[in-house]
């Protein structure tokens, strides 16, 4: 599992962490794994930073002393900053450590090492994390954070206030960003807790690169919500979005979704897939909200899906101004289709002259008359 560290094997030779009773260590630019008994462990390490010093003609210190320095400090690797990769694990810090987004070897240096020298990881799904340290030999403590798991935030945030680093991640990209870990990430700075991005992948990102659809400016939505209500309401919200637009969606769901965006905007809005980022399976398919309906209809949606969607055309604001009366109308005709009279009213008001309250009222009106 190398690092592709081998200049700074000197630097990483004294690298000691103690995890309950055993010991890792990242020697030479290699994680070598906590799994074998603690008194053999500790021989066994001594050895090979003897070996990867004689090697690399870096002897500094006897190797004793390393062992000296990971008995001082319980935390010892956690005090230690390697500058020249440009990191550092310190104690009592939230670390929001980004996982490949589907092929392994995406893994920056800088994300593996965090994972070998943090206490214990926070993951979204401790089973697909668990595959994670599988590849690269490592064997940590994990706690899941899991939306029905939230409650263990707190225990989480108090490991850390007890002097412990923590590696947080998502099963795939950044952690926290349509993600349940931005709670966690909300209440640490509350409290005053340290927090870290180890950047890497990102879906959104990578998909809206390779889209085809304008960069310059985009708004992410991640996942619409699944009450039907909401998701009408969010949808009308976008109505007059001139931004790319970026959704994640999951297969079994797709097309639903491709349904409710082509109702919305129309069948000729260009819109990506992309499918698999980064996996054998990669797909990339610029085409238009009609075509895709029809593509689904036939084929069977199969991984995790970015669609990346075209903004409003230039023109689509460009419309005739409407009175107070005529905005009141489009909020009731909202409301006939299940929106609350308040989320009628911001829809229609959007593009207008008019603000949200004054089509309110205007709506109250309107609904008394025709009652």
């Amino acid at each position: 599992h190398c690092f592709h560290l081998f200049p700074y094997a000197h630097r990483l030779t004294y690298f000691f962490c103690k995890i309950k009773h055993n010991y890792t260590s990242i020697v030479f630019g290699i994680i070598i794994p906590n799994t074998v008994p603690a008194r053999k462990n500790k021989i066994t390490h001594i050895f090979m930073i003897f070996v990867c010093d004689f090697i690399g003609h870096q002897t500094v210190l006897p190797p004793f002393i390393y062992y000296l320095i990971a008995q001082m400090f319980p935390h010892g690797y956690n005090s230690i900053l390697y500058q020249k990769l440009g990191g550092a694990v310190l104690p009592g810090t939230l670390y929001l450590v980004a996982t490949p987004i589907g092929n392994l070897d995406d893994m920056p240096p800088r994300v593996a090492a965090t994972f070998g020298m943090a206490d214990f990881i926070a993951a979204e799904d401790t089973r697909v994390t668990l595959r994670l340290l599988n590849h690269l030999g490592l064997k940590k403590p994990m706690v899941s954070y899991y939306e029905h798991a939230l409650q263990k935030g707190e225990a989480i945030l108090q490991r850390i206030e007890a002097g412990e680093s923590c590696a947080l991640c998502s099963d795939a990209g950044m952690p926290c960003v349509s993600d349940p870990g931005e709670v966690i990430v909300r209440d640490a700075l509350a409290r005053g807790i340290k927090v870290v991005p180890i950047p890497a992948a990102s879906a959104c990102v990578t998909a809206l690169a390779v889209s085809g659809q304008d960069t310059s400016r985009w708004v992410f939505e991640g996942f619409l919500p699944v009450n039907r209500k909401q998701k009408k309401e969010r949808l009308a919200e976008l109505l007059q979005e001139k931004r790319t637009v970026i959704f994640y969606e999951a297969p079994h769901k797709l097309r639903t979704t491709l349904d409710d965006l082509t109702a919305a905007f129309g069948a000729e809005r260009s819109i990506t897939l992309c499918r698999e980022l980064t996996k054998l399976h990669e797909e990339i398919w610029k085409t238009t909200l009609g075509e895709a309906v029809e593509h689904y209809r036939a084929a069977e949606p199969r991984g995790e899906y970015v669609l990346v969607m075209a903004g409003a055309p230039a023109g689509a604001a460009e419309e005739e101004e409407l009175t107070l009366e005529q905005a009141a109308q489009r909020a009731f005709a909202l409301t006939i289709e299940g929106f609350s009279a308040s989320a009628a009213a911001k829809t229609a008001a959007q593009g207008t002259a008019y603000s949200k309250s004054e089509v309110y009222k205007q709506l109250l009106l309107l609904q008394q008359t025709t009652e």
